[in-house]
């Protein structure tokens, strides 16, 4: 380890231009935070700018490192034509942020489908967060009319999943 007063009281025994370097990192590649931890040392950078929200579930695509693409811009995206195209009900959003799934197992049949009739308390599916697998149950009776999300897709915190009617 470095002895310098550069490195005296920082962490991983890295210098001031160690971590102007990761600092040029976050911003270079647009990343929200770099997190260095171990048992004793925690070094997060953070990005000055806000991150973009992550785009509507059915116009985001995932690219090759599993990450959502960016929305289009504001003036490019044709809002009310998605609304209308959306079907009217009760949306079902993701009440924790993971990985959502719409049956217990691969080999088992999906909790729902659309056009099944549902009850408030049925389990509509899974979502995983941190190898935890919490059911998610409905709070509305009616017909599942659209499922928005895809088997397996990381889903956000209050991302629409499901529209029942």
């Amino acid at each position: 380890m470095r002895n310098d007063n550069k490195t005296a009281n920082l962490p991983f025994g890295l210098t001031l231009d160690d971590i102007a370097a990761l600092a040029d990192i976050v911003k270079e590649k647009e990343l929200g935070e770099i997190t260095l931890k171990d048992e004793v040392d925690k070094l997060v950078i953070k990005s000055r700018r806000p991150l973009p929200p992550p785009p509507p579930c059915a116009a985001g695509t995932t690219g090759a490192a599993g990450t959502l693409t960016a929305p289009p811009a504001a003036a490019e995206r044709p809002v009310q034509t998605a609304e209308k195209a959306r079907p009217k009900g009760n949306v079902v959003k993701a009440p924790i942020v993971g990985t959502y799934y719409s049956s217990p197992a691969p080999d088992k049949p999906p909790f729902v489908t659309v056009g099944q009739r549902v009850r408030k308390g049925d389990t509509l599916m899974i979502i995983e967060t941190m190898k935890l697998m919490n059911e998610i149950q409905s709070e509305f009776d009616g017909e599942v009319r659209e499922i928005i999300a895809k088997n397996g897709e990381a889903v956000e915190f209050d991302q629409p999943i499901m529209i029942i009617g």
